[in-house]
């Protein structure tokens, strides 16, 4: 069968027409997936380093924000609590500026390495996501433990934003102070632990311990975590007795080597 040139005009109409429409359809695809996944961020050993003592500093300042409402979040006889995710991030807000000195509330003018910006933006909101999620249970009266606490805080957000971004972020302790196996540290972190354990290792400004890894293509960060007076009411004394989770005490004291934060980003190809 023939085909007139009035005919194949329409028909290369009609595929030109579909072909854009595709092409559409897929820029509009990529852009809806860019705003869940971030693009190929990569950035020198430095820029990285500081990037990733940041998320580390983020998540952990939102395990503070929760352990400082924990009789708040605990307490049976007070049913709404008014502990909300927008209260939650403004009180984690002030904490990582308190510690880092960067208000993440102007975020496009803070001088930290453009790397962090959107992956600090995002787990913000994945942090406020976790206290989303324990609303109901917070607000009911008559029950005392609500199981959201520092560590299942930890957990949960670093499992939230590693589905979203694809970059490694976990809360991990010593295999003798483990509690949740999720955490459970890897040969890396278990030795970057150990040394951070040490009473000599410096403990302030936010020191980490950090090591290139994978034939220099990413960098391994550490953030510390010491027990705090606040810590001890689940981890401290008498050793052996059941805390509030139903968890052995492990009879720690204020000061030793709790756990850690552990992230890794990739690295640029170049020389940092």
């Amino acid at each position: 069968m023939t085909e007139d040139r009035s005919g194949q005009a329409g028909r290369g109409r009609r595929q030109s027409g579909a072909l854009r429409w595709t092409a559409g359809w897929f820029l509009l695809v990529c852009a809806h997936l860019g705003s869940l996944v971030p693009y190929a961020l990569s950035a020198s050993e430095t820029e990285a380093r500081d990037s990733a003592r940041l998320l580390a500093v983020l998540l952990d300042s939102g395990r503070v924000a929760i352990g400082q409402n924990q009789e708040l979040i605990n307490d049976p006889a007070k049913g709404d609590k008014g502990f909300t995710p927008e209260v939650f991030a403004e009180q984690t807000l002030a904490l990582f500026k308190q510690r880092t000195g960067h208000d993440l509330k102007d975020l496009s003018n803070a001088k930290m390495p453009a790397m962090a910006k959107p992956l600090l933006e995002r787990l913000l909101e994945e942090s406020k996501k976790t206290v989303a999620t324990y609303q109901t249970v917070i607000n009911v009266k008559g029950i005392k433990y609500k199981g959201l606490i520092p560590a299942t805080f930890g957990t949960e957000t670093g499992t939230r934003f590693q589905l979203w971004s694809g970059f490694y972020l976990k809360q991990t302790a010593p295999d003798p102070l483990l509690r949740n196996a999720k955490n459970k540290a890897d040969a890396f972190e278990a030795a970057a632990m150990q040394k951070m354990g040490d009473p000599t290792f410096p403990r302030h400004d936010e020191q980490v311990w950090s090591e290139v890894a994978e034939g220099g293509r990413s960098i391994r960060v550490l953030l510390p975590l010491y027990y705090g007076k606040a810590c001890l009411s689940c981890h401290g004394e008498p050793k052996g007795e059941r805390d509030l989770t139903g968890y052995q005490r492990e009879g720690a004291h204020e000061g030793d080597l709790g756990g850690a934060i552990s992230v890794k980003l990739p690295l640029s190809s170049g020389k940092p």
